[in-house]
């Protein structure tokens, strides 16, 4: 069970992440000691959407072929409609979803993100949120979608929005701070 200051913690991300929902747990995260490092489709600066338009860049300082699961204690998959999308169809992306699920690692993923969540297969009984429109896409993915600000089904978190932002950060660190999860096979 390792502190929150002595974590390691992944955020994936493409362009189109929503920049609040990268930024937020980002410098939290990091406020709290943990070291936070931002993968993506390859390294080099990642663009936001900020509300109604491109926003600012962060850095991707690994791309995903070089990230290897057991580096790291949770994974976070930040939303936006774009971002998410994208990302489901990239094998790598989705492996390493399935990766960190299947070795009980934490996972979080707000807002769109939890579309990683359906395109990894990993949903089936969980209970789980997400923002409103893809309520039906969990649904079919099997999860039991509820509209909570954040709903935890044994270290795998998801939330609806930036407005769940404060919870959704809290839960990361209690999950990562709890240890890995036995988890049945979605």
């Amino acid at each position: 069970m390792p502190a929150i200051n002595q974590s390691r913690i992944l955020i994936m991300a493409t362009h189109g992440y929503e920049r609040s929902e990268l930024r937020v747990p980002l410098d939290e995260l990091k406020k709290r000691g943990a070291a936070v490092t931002v993968a993506s489709l390859e390294k080099g600066p990642v663009k936001s959407w900020d509300e109604k338009d491109w926003g600012d860049s962060v850095e991707a300082e690994l791309a995903l072929e070089d990230v290897s699961v057991a580096d790291y204690d949770a994974i976070v998959l930040p939303g936006g409609q774009i971002n998410p999308d994208v990302l489901r169809t990239s094998e790598k992306a989705v492996s390493i979803v399935k990766e960190f699920v299947s070795s009980g690692r934490v996972v979080a993923a707000i807002c769109h993100g939890p579309w990683l969540l359906v395109e990894a297969d990993v949903l089936k009984g969980r209970d789980a949120t997400s923002y409103h429109s893809i309520k039906t896409d969990m649904r079919n993915a099997g999860a039991n979608w509820t509209d909570s600000a954040v709903v935890t089904d044994n270290g795998i978190i998801t939330s609806r929005s930036p407005k769940d932002l404060e919870a959704f950060v809290a839960k990361i660190v209690e999950e990562v701070e709890e240890g890995r999860h036995e988890r049945r096979a979605a």
